[in-house]
């Protein structure tokens, strides 16, 4: 028998069956010729299934046994000597070997911005701290993404660019060293002219007309006499990277940013920094990363996918998929899972389970954000065993209000989004759903969940095909 094309080899069972019929799935819808059966036993198969092939692919970096202490290149741990041109020749050193492990012993060790390098893994010991500079000039000027849109600006603190194999691990510190009066006043305040004090907000909007213009990246120069601010940790066009047991303290802005970068792991790493859009990870058009046993204690989302903003997403054009997020821990924080607000690249096919969230500072534990600005896909997302304790907007928010609302020509898209076994014990809302009338949110399911301690009705408008199975809010049912 053949099938799409391809042989059905006697030895198949119902799930290779399976498999084979979805890869055809498309080539029969374009020509016309999809057949009702088919369809029906493909949409039978469980979301879930894909979790282990995702974990499958996604593989530990491998660094030699080589170790180049970072002492022995001249670095300091007293708090006031520049280890910058230090750390740049051990970890230039362990690369030309092929190679292994550049070690940061206990101290705090004063340093610029640190540029990995491929099959090198930074580790600091217990008691080590590398904080950095409140100098721009220490951070040189790179190709990074600020806010979803490509530029040339400050180094992000520690940055790589097309490497492979590359790793921050250990029980040491990262202390990005911002406050009020260094990198966090670039922010500014709501409604504060750039133009009488040194904030971003002509800057921003500078770079975003750029953006809609189509300006080439290389011409899009900011960096010293303006003030968009660095991310912390930025693999940039990379692959195989290992972020682990590391503390975040003090970013000043995006804390773990990968950007179009596949195979990405991010362990039991701490965060906490309540600065100004401190989002805790941050994966970027990225592919297959995970994201597990970590703490987030942050000034803004603590983990938020997106995939670029407006014009400059779709140009790029580099979707976010095949992330897994699992046993992570949020405290203060806009949104502990969220995707967006910039998507317009799309995301799919994001996994979140056994996390547990609670503060009167987090704003909702799943929640998803678009607008017509971005109008990005965003499909295929699921979330199990999540237990909230107290938010102070809704469990599940998904807006398509965010920002600019109905101010863009484009289309938001959210559809296929399942949450199972998701408890809460004070919200405002259990469920705060705002779709657009001409594009609603499609095809929203709950099952097994209980809501407590929930302050107001559900909003659900433009919205089509939301179901509720076993689901009680203030103890009773709902449907």
């Amino acid at each position: 028998m053949r099938i799409l094309g391809r042989e059905h080899p006697r030895s198949w069972g119902r799930r290779e069956f399976l498999k084979a019929s979805c890869r055809g799935l498309a080539a029969l819808a374009a020509t016309g010729t999809a057949l009702s059966w088919l369809a029906a036993e493909a949409s039978t198969q469980e979301p879930w299934d894909e979790l282990p092939r995702i974990l499958d692919r996604i593989k530990l970096p491998q660094f030699p046994a080589r170790e180049f202490e970072a002492a022995k290149f001249g670095a300091v741990g007293d708090g006031n000597f520049d280890c910058t041109p230090a750390f740049a020749d051990a970890i230039t050193a362990c690369n030309k070997a092929g190679g292994g492990t550049v070690v940061v012993p206990k101290g705090t060790f004063l340093s610029g911005a640190i540029r990995l390098k491929s099959h090198v893994n930074l580790r600091l010991d217990s008691g080590a701290t590398i904080r950095f500079s409140r100098d721009p000039a220490k951070f040189p000027i790179v190709l990074t993404r600020f806010e979803g849109v490509e530029l040339m600006n400050y180094s992000p603190f520690i940055y790589a660019l097309e490497e492979e194999n590359i790793g921050i691990s250990g029980s040491g510190t990262l202390d990005g060293n911002a406050d009020a009066e260094h990198w966090w006043s670039w922010k500014g305040s709501p409604g504060r002219s750039s133009e009488i004090s040194h904030t971003q907000d002509a800057d921003r909007k500078r770079l975003f007309a750029m953006s809609e213009s189509r300006v080439p990246v290389e011409q899009r120069v900011f960096g010293p006499g303006h003030f968009l601010r660095p991310n912390f940790i930025q693999p940039y066009r990379c692959k195989n990277v290992l972020i682990e047991g590391v503390t975040l303290l003090h970013s000043p802005m995006w804390e773990v940013h990968p950007v179009l970068s596949s195979n990405v792991i991010v362990r039991g790493v701490t965060i906490n920094s309540s600065g100004p859009n401190n989002d805790g990870c941050n994966p970027e058009s990225c592919s297959d990363v995970l994201i597990e046993n970590c703490f987030f204690n942050t000034g803004d989302d603590c983990i938020a996918i997106k995939s670029g903003r407006n014009e400059d997403g779709r140009r790029v054009n580099v979707p976010s998929q095949n992330i897994v997020v699992q046993n992570c821990r949020m405290k203060d924080g806009h949104g502990g899972v969220t995707i967006g607000s910039e998507v317009s690249g799309g995301i799919r096919n994001i996994f979140a389970q056994n996390c547990e969230m609670d503060s009167p500072h987090l704003f909702s534990a799943l929640r998803i954000k678009n607008n017509a600005m971005r109008g990005g896909d965003i499909e295929h997302i699921f979330a199990r065993n999540i237990k909230v304790g107290q938010v102070s907007m809704a469990g599940i928010s998904i807006d398509f209000y965010y920002e600019e609302g109905k101010a863009g020509k484009f289309t938001p898209i959210v559809r296929n989004v399942q949450v199972q076994n998701l408890t809460t014990h004070e919200a405002k809302y259990a469920v705060y759903l705002r779709g657009f009338k001409h594009a609603p949110i499609e095809q929203v399911a709950l099952s097994n969940c209980d809501f407590e301690g929930v302050q107001n009705p559900n909003v659900i408008e433009d919205v089509k095909n939301i179901s509720f199975s076993d689901v009680r809010i203030n103890g009773k049912f709902v449907s």
